[in-house]
Parts: C-alpha cells; sequence; structure tokens
C-alpha cells in the first residue's frame, strides 16, 4: 500500500508510455480517445475512491459535464486539463490524473518551494538559462506565469506547469534577497524531443528503457554524515524497501548517540516502510494511526503498525527535521513522533497531503502496435493518528517553527540543521551546517 505524494510524480517512471504532443490539434477520434479515458477514470473512482459518497459530491453529474467540456477542447493539452481538473476539485491531495507523457522533455532549470508563506528558488541547474539569466537560490517567487504562488495552490501551479503543460518558456516575477523592487525574467526551458512510440518488440527500445529505469533506482535515496556520537541522515524519500531503512538503523544510526533525521523535501512512499522505520525508535509494538477507507474493503481498513525492535531499538536523542515539501509517510512518522513525545520537530509546517492511494494505470490502443498509457492516482484511505484527528490539509506545526531567510538560502545558510545540532549539545553555524549535505543539493534532472 502507497503513499503517493501529489507533488512528486515518481510513479510515471513505472509505466511504459506512449506520448502525445501537448499542442496536438483534436479531431474527432482524439476526442473520442479522452472521452474513454475520462469514462475509465470516473469507473475507477466510482470502484475505490475511500469515501461512497465521494464527498458530497454528484460523480456523474461532475463527470458529464467535464464529457461536455471535452467536445470544445481544441488541443489535447486542453483534453488533459479537462480531466485533470475534474479530479482536482474533489480538493484531495492523493486524487489526481496522470496524463499520457509528452513528446519532448521540458527541463526549466530550477526548482522553488513554499518557506513560510512565500515561494523561494532552491536550486538553480547550471548552465541552464535560469542560471543565465541570474536566477539564484533565494530568489523569491511573487509570479509564476502571473500567477502568484500560495501555500495552498503551489502544487497546482507545479502539477500543472510540470505534468500537465509544460511549455518552452516560463514567466517570472522575482524579488532579490535586499532588493527593494522586483524584477521580470523569461526563462527558456530546455526541450528534448522524445520518441513517440516505445515498441517493447524492439531491442533497442527495451534496452534503453531499462537502462533508464536502472538510473532511475540507482539515484540516491539517502545521505549519512555522522560527527561524534551523532548521526546525521538525510532521507530522501519512503519509497524504498523497507529493509533499506533496516540496514541503515541498524548499521549506521542504532549505536549512536544521537539522530537527526532529516525529512525535509520527502514526499512520501511506502507504508511498510513508514512501519519498518518507526519500529527502530520504540520499545514496545505501537498503532501509528488508523486507516479509514470503504467498510468492505477490510485491508484498506487494517491501522498502521510498529513493531518494536526491542532491544536493538534507538534509544537516544532524536530530532526531526521537515519543510513545506515533507508529505505523506514524512508527516504521519514527524507527528507520530511528536505525540508519543520521543523526539523534537523542528522546521517548517509540512505540506499536509496524508491520504493514502493506490495508482490505476490505463492503456488505449489507438491503432495497430500503438497503445497510450494513462493512469490516476485513487485515494482508498484517510488517515487518522492517535488524537483521532487527520492532518490532511492541515500538516505538522513543528515544535519549532524555524524559517531561512532569503540571505540564508542565498549563502546556503541552514539554521535549521544547526538548531537540531545544537539541542544535541554540537555547536555549528548555519553556515557550517549548509555544508553537510552539500551532495544532496547537487541538481539531477528527474
Amino acid at each position: 500500500m502507497n503513499y503517493l505524494p501529489r507533488i512528486f510524480l515518481v510513479m510515471i517512471a513505472v509505466f511504459v508510455f506512449a506520448p502525445v504532443a501537448s499542442s496536438q490539434t483534436m479531431d474527432r477520434i482524439a476526442r473520442d480517445h479522452f472521452k474513454e479515458m475520462l469514462t475509465n477514470i470516473r469507473d475507477a473512482i466510482k470502484k475505490n475512491y475511500y469515501d461512497s459518497n465521494y464527498r458530497g459530491i454528484d460523480l456523474n453529474a461532475r463527470f458529464k459535464k467535464a464529457e461536455e467540456r471535452l467536445t470544445e477542447v481544441s488541443t489535447a493539452a486542453q483534453a488533459n486539463a479537462v480531466i485533470a481538473q475534474v479530479l482536482v476539485d474533489f480538493n484531495d491531495s492523493h486524487l489526481y490524473y496522470l496524463p499520457p507523457a509528452m513528446t519532448v522533455d521540458v527541463v526549466y532549470g530550477f526548482r522553488m518551494q513554499m518557506v513560510g508563506d512565500r515561494a523561494f528558488v532552491t536550486s538553480v541547474k547550471p548552465k541552464s538559462d535560469a542560471e543565465k539569466k541570474g536566477l539564484k537560490p533565494g530568489d523569491q517567487i511573487l509570479s509564476f506565469e502571473g500567477f502568484k504562488p500560495s501555500r495552498k495552490e503551489l502544487w497546482k501551479v507545479n502539477y500543472f506547469y510540470y505534468t500537465l503543460s509544460p511549455r518552452g518558456k516560463l514567466r517570472l516575477n522575482v524579488l532579490k534577497p535586499g532588493a527593494t523592487s522586483p524584477a521580470d525574467l523569461e526563462i527558456i526551458a530546455k526541450t528534448e524531443n522524445k520518441r513517440r512510440v516505445l515498441n517493447l518488440t524492439n531491442t533497442f527500445d527495451v534496452n534503453e528503457y531499462v537502462r533508464e529505469s536502472e538510473d532511475f533506482a540507482a539515484r540516491d535515496v539517502y545521505y549519512i554524515v555522522t560527527a561524534g556520537d551523532t548521526v546525521m541522515w538525510k532521507m530522501l524519500t519512503f519509497a524504498v524497501d523497507p529493509t533499506m531503512a533496516a540496514d541503515v538503523m541498524d548499521a549506521k544510526v542504532k549505536k549512536a548517540q544521537n539522530l537527526i533525521l532529516d525529512l525535509r523535501g520527502n514526499g512520501g512512499g511506502y507504508v511498510k516502510t513508514l512501519e519498518e522505520l518507526a519500529g527502530w525508535f520504540f520499545d514496545k509494538d505501537m498503532k501509528i494511526a488508523d486507516r479509514k477507507g470503504r467498510p468492505e474493503k477490510k485491508k484498506e481498513n487494517e491501522p498502521m503498525l510498529l513493531k518494536s525492535k526491542g532491544k536493538n531499538a534507538f534509544s537516544g536523542k532524536l530530532v526531526v527535521l521537515i519543510d513545506h515539501e515533507s508529505g505523506s509517510a514524512s508527516e504521519i512518522f514527524a507527528r507520530f513522533i511528536q505525540l508519543e513525545k520521543r523526539g523534537v520537530v523542528l522546521g517548517d509546517v509540512s505540506a499536509g497531503a496524508v491520504m493514502q492511494s493506490m495508482s490505476h494505470p490505463f492503456k488505449m490502443t489507438t491503432g495497430i502496435d500503438r497503445e497510450i498509457y494513462y493512469g490516476a492516482s485513487i485515494t482508498n484511505a484517510d488517515v487518522l493518528m492517535s488524537d483521532g484527528k487527520s492532518i490532511e490539509h492541515v500538516g505538522v506545526t513543528p515544535d519549532e517553527m524555524i524559517i531561512p531567510t532569503p540571505e540564508d538560502m542565498a549563502a546556503g545558510r541552514d539554521p535549521v540543521l544547526a538548531r537540531a545540532l545544537e539541542i544535541i549539545g554540537v555547536k555549528a553555524t548555519p553556515a557550517e551546517a549548509g555544508k553537510f549535505f552539500e551532495k544532496a543539493k547537487q541538481w539531477e534532472d528527474n
């Protein structure tokens, strides 16, 4: 059972897609294909969505209206937007549409996230147009294609411009650290044409797909830094085999006196990995949270449980770091540690995206040996913590709110990690703390 964060659509790497062009002109046949896709997604939601009342939405009426809108669109991008909007309107963090892949890879050359209540550039790709235009970490993005980013809406901006409708250039309104007036920038994306159809009967295509999959799987999923009797573990995802968490705890952590678990930017992953990791911090078996799905689906209503490692459990000090990109399993772990008073949570309020979902892939044949793959993430359970509350749309509020300044981000300083080290008795300036995970900050095209 997975947690599938809305921002990090990593499941796309699992599917083999026949890409479509976002600007492709619609004809009757193409429009009928999109209507078929809409119907398949509607039926999957009817069957699998955790709330049989669909949050009070008249499902048939909502999808009927979307079908009518599909008769009016003129491009594939518009059709994808129509389907996506139906799911977005549920206001459910884990219910979303995964469109067919595009024929072009688009890399904008920078990343942004909410820090406090403002959107900032967090990294810039070397030699990109973004770098050439002077965009740097710490720059505040006041508007993105005319939209003002907010905590509530940033994920929609990311979803639209990175997944539904990537484009060759972006208009940004940016405020530099210390500046009194903003500047307009036009960032040209790096684009690369992709093969329109991946033929699994073609040896070259298969080898290319396997190689790309292996590259994706081989990317670092954690970084470990040791300083005396303190271990700093930057865990980038819970979407790893539970044995990985066990191996790290057993080999790197359990004999240390202190652990700083950095879950900033960790969008979540697998329930089993969450349960495995939590078991290393308590001396008895415990319930982490309840799951509330459809009554007839018993497995989806099973509580999340940790099995203690007993005498092998880590008994030292624990500090957990979170930020606005900490989602799903990361948030549940942090909140559980907080509720049980097992450690201290520092940083920024988390994403508030903790519903449980499963991916549903679909295949449509559009011609001889040509298939289009698309999908949907469909929520199959709500998650209630031990206090009976859900943190969906709420997030985890840290025990200490520590928000880096634009100047901190520009200089690579890390006041959150510096405070964590201070709590466990290690002196380090924010500038020194900012160098511990430098490798984790290096740009990778995802």
